[in-house]
Formats: structure tokens, sequence, C-alpha cells
């Protein structure tokens, strides 16, 4: 069993198992004697962290490794002739591992090269067909779910069980960014019910296949998955507001193209103070790290309204249910 996404997951099991942790209720070790790795492309603050903490409070030992870097390099290509500057094929890695480690957890960003390529997590998508123990996605290509997760399950602390009005919103950014955050995000507010806005730009939808896998999953919880290009509109009346950028899939390999695309949008795709009272007293969420004063204002991120430490906080206390389910 691996933990690639939320589709297949009962998320409220999940939210309740990490608020025992969260809560002191849950004290069991089953990690015990146990190594789990820890194998990241990219670079990592809070999913890093939470994971090396959990994986101690859980008895168990974390095995970092940075392919390229603490470690060899990594071919992930089926096939593939490495005469290259790639060291060592995934299939031999997540092998020799597993007889080491009784889980492994791997963060792989998109590239932002191929979308169609890229949409298909090549990269997580060859550790799972190699491995025999557990694979945690702690962030790809397409998928975030031990961030989704604690998302969810900060809405439920914050806001109480049962439907919200969710708004996820594109604001502008520098950078094309991943989509894995709002995919992630969207797929887990619509397994929970709730009534979600996605607001954006036009030309900067999301997977369509994501999104209809989430409207599906929405109406048979009972919410709702809308779509539209009206920023302020998505705001009325909302009780969760959920920052995130991400690029055109149209752009992905053309940068240059994006950036000159999304300087329109500059100052206008902000979550500010005018729009936060726009809201039904909403709470307000970022995965984080977060740009202050282009993605959301410091007087919206340092408000009452702002919970993002919350989130954070509880990537911990999700990520150890998850662990717990997977390992014992």
């Amino acid at each position: 069993m691996h933990f690639l996404n939320t589709k297949d997951v009962d998320l409220n099991a999940l939210i309740e198992a990490a608020l025992r942790f969260k809560r002191g209720e849950d004290r069991s070790q089953p990690l015990v004697g146990k190594s789990v790795a820890l194998v990241f492309f990219n670079p990592s603050l809070r999913t890093r962290a939470s994971m090396q903490v959990g994986i101690y409070e859980l008895g168990g030992n974390a095995v970092v490794l940075e392919p390229g870097g603490t470690s060899w390099t990594l071919e992930h290509r089926a096939g593939a002739v490495m005469d290259g500057d790639k060291t060592e094929h995934v299939a031999e890695f997540v092998r020799v591992l597993e007889r080491y480690c009784v889980a492994i957890g791997v963060r792989t960003f998109a590239a932002l090269k191929d979308w169609p390529e890229e949409r298909t997590d090549p990269i997580l998508s060859a550790f799972a067909k190699y491995a025999s123990v557990p694979i945690i996605n702690l962030e790809s290509a397409m998928h975030h779910p031990c961030q989704s997760s604690a998302d969810m399950m900060t809405i439920r602390e914050k806001l109480g069980e049962g439907r919200k009005r969710v708004v996820l919103t594109w604001a502008w950014h520098p950078k094309l960014l991943p989509m894995a955050v709002p995919n992630s995000f969207a797929l887990a507010a619509a397994q929970m019910g709730h009534d979600l806005v996605i607001a954006h730009p036009a030309g900067y939808d999301l997977d369509e296949e994501l999104i209809d896998t989430s409207r599906q999953l929405a109406a048979g919880a009972g919410g709702s998955v809308k779509v539209t290009n009206d920023m302020d509109a998505a705001f009325t009346g909302a009780e969760v507001i959920y920052a995130k950028s991400w690029g055109a899939k149209q752009f992905y390999g053309r940068d240059e193209q994006d950036t000159i695309t999304r300087a329109q949008y500059r100052n206008k795709w902000i979550v500010n103070e005018r729009r936060m009272a726009q809201t039904d007293d909403a709470i307000f969420m970022h995965c984080l790290p977060v740009r202050r004063n282009v993605i959301v204002t410091d007087g919206v991120i340092d408000s009452r309204s702002s919970v993002v430490i919350d989130e954070a906080e509880n990537r911990l206390h999700v990520q150890k249910a998850v662990m717990k389910e997977l390992c014992a």
C-alpha cells in the first residue's frame, strides 16, 4: 500500500488519527527498531523537518538522501541507456533501500518542461513500480497529499465538521510554479464534501481529468466544485481562502512566455484586506513558503484570520498517522 494521493484514502479517518496524535491520546511508537528513508530531489523545510521529527516520535530512525548530493544521481526511465549524467537506476536504488527501511518517502517536483509527461508523475511512479515497501509522496509533479490532508485537518479544527464554502485562489508570483499543491487541495476539499470554488485567470486551468475526478468525489460527498475567473466574486461569503500560484500547463518549457503572460496580474491577483473583508470571516491558508506582499499582504498573513502556522504544525500529526497506518 502506497500513499501517493488522497483519492483512495479515508480522509476523515486519517484526520481523526492525526488529531489523536496531536491531543496526546496516541503515544504509540510503531517504528521502534525501524528506519524510514526520505529521498529529497528538491529543497524542503516543513516536509523534511516534520517527517524527521515524526519518525523520531514514532520511535524510528530517518535516513535522509539527496540524489546528486548525498547519494548518486538517479535515472528513472525504463530502458534508458545510461551513458549520460545519471549514475544509478531507481530499480536498484529502491530495492536496496527497502532491504534497510520499512517505507520510503519521496519528494520530486515537476521539472515544468513537458506537461503531458509530467502529469503522469514519472519519477514517483517509478519508485512505486519497483518498491515492495510503502512509498509516501512528499510532493510530486502532480500531488502533495500530506499537505492537503493537513489542510483538511486545519479546516476541521478551526471551523468544525461539515460542509464549508472553500475558495482556492490563484495568485500572482514571479515564477512558473508546479500544480501539486492546488491539485491536491482541490481533490481533498472535494472528498470532504466542501463547496469548492477555484478562482484563476483565464488560461490557468488545473488538470482537466483531476477537476472531473474532484467533481465526482464532491457530488458523492454532498459538495460541489465550481471554477471562476472572477477573484472578487469567489471571495464573497467564503469561509476558507486558500492562496497558491501555479503555472499554466501550456507554458511548460516556455518560462519566458509564462512570465510575460502573468505580468498583467501583478497587484491584481493578490489576497489583501479588502478581499478578506468580503468573506464570511474566512480563515486564510497557504502551504508555505509564501512571498509576502506578492501572494498575500502582511495585513492578512499577520492577522487573526491566518492559520498558516497551524497548517504547518498539522503536517507533523498527519504524517505520523500516515506512517502508523502504512508501517505498523
